[in-house]
């Protein structure tokens, strides 16, 4: 069998920014896969497309340019917000601005973002909501571990079972770092190439 649409798929992988460096961002392992629904956009579509058609065993090694993955870092997307804005019940939780930390946040539209603390003012806190990833170069290798045909209810949901109980399936980009996962799943649910 086959990568390809409405199959779900299990992946170890090491993912590296491609640099000089080298710096190891992701490493998923037999006991923990990336677990797809092929086809179901949860992922990068150039990630999918370096993966069609490999069937369990094969090797994969691929690299994704930021135009391929996340985009460029945009300046526009760096904000300074008021501390008031931090503030509950009139006092301004301090403990929530530290340079590093990523807070939970919502647009004007009530969609969640999340913000990076890149500076902390005296009257100002400076959030960046780039994505973790924009402007890298992303390095894949790995290995297929299992292809099997998606459930009609796993097709559905766009997530394979267990998944689903979970709630989650962040990572490679969908907000993954030292914090956890950007999505609000934590460390529970490990990391994958998602496309939000």
């Amino acid at each position: 069998m086959n990568i390809s649409e409405n199959k779900v798929v299990a992946l170890s992988y090491e993912l590296k920014e491609d640099n000089a460096g080298g710096q190891v961002l992701e490493v998923t392992d037999d006991a923990r896969p990336l677990k797809f629904v092929y086809g179901s956009g949860m992922l990068l579509p150039d990630f999918e497309s370096n993966i069609a058609g490999l069937k369990v065993g094969d090797k994969f090694q691929f690299t994704l340019t930021p135009d391929q993955a996340y985009g460029n870092a945009d300046t526009q997307a760096i904000i300074n917000l008021s501390k008031d804005v931090f503030a509950i019940d009139g006092v301004v939780r301090e403990d929530l601005l530290f340079i590093g930390n990523v807070i939970p946040m919502r647009n004007n539209e009530g969609m969640p973002l999340n913000g990076k603390v890149v500076n902390v003012s005296d009257a100002q806190v400076t959030l960046d909501f780039n994505h973790p990833m924009a402007g890298k170069s992303l390095h894949f290798s790995g290995s297929v571990l299992e292809i099997r045909e998606a459930t009609a209810e796993e097709v559905m949901s766009g997530m394979p079972e267990g998944m689903m109980s979970e709630g989650c399936g962040c990572g490679c980009g969908d907000g993954c770092d030292s914090e956890g996962c950007g999505d609000g799943c934590g460390e529970k649910s490990g990391c994958s190439c998602g496309n939000n």
